[in-house]
């Protein structure tokens, strides 16, 4: 008669997919804990989606390029005209002359309406 191998080798050290620790398999056990097993689960029916983390936005305000309706004068990123005390009309993003360092507006360069990227 001879002696057939085992089918399984209870006997033999493995080591725990969750937590790496060697442990001594008994049956069809594949974990080494109840804790990691749940853990494992877990992990394989998370449905959840990873969370996406979004930029926070740029203030659009100190580029923006305000003209007074009573007294013409424009102003980058001020609302409130100083000379009259009103509050100003927005004309467009832009921002100061290299010239001249009087503000002005995209829309004056490119004789368009210019819209920032969302």
């Amino acid at each position: 008669m001879t002696t057939s191998p085992p089918l399984r080798h209870d006997t033999v050290t493995m080591t725990c997919p969750v937590c790496g620790q060697p442990f001594t398999p008994n049956g069809r056990r594949q974990f080494c804990s109840d804790a990691c097993k749940a853990v494992a689960y877990r992990r394989r029916h998370n449905t959840q989606p990873a969370s996406v983390v979004v930029p926070p936005g740029l203030p659009r305000r100190p580029i923006t390029v305000y003209e007074c309706a009573t007294c013409g004068v424009r102003a980058l990123g001020q609302q409130r005209c100083e000379d009259c005390h009103t509050f100003m009309t927005r004309i467009g993003y832009g921002g100061l002359c290299p010239s001249c360092s009087e503000p002005i507006a995209l829309n004056d360069l490119l004789d368009n309406e210019v819209t920032p990227p969302t």
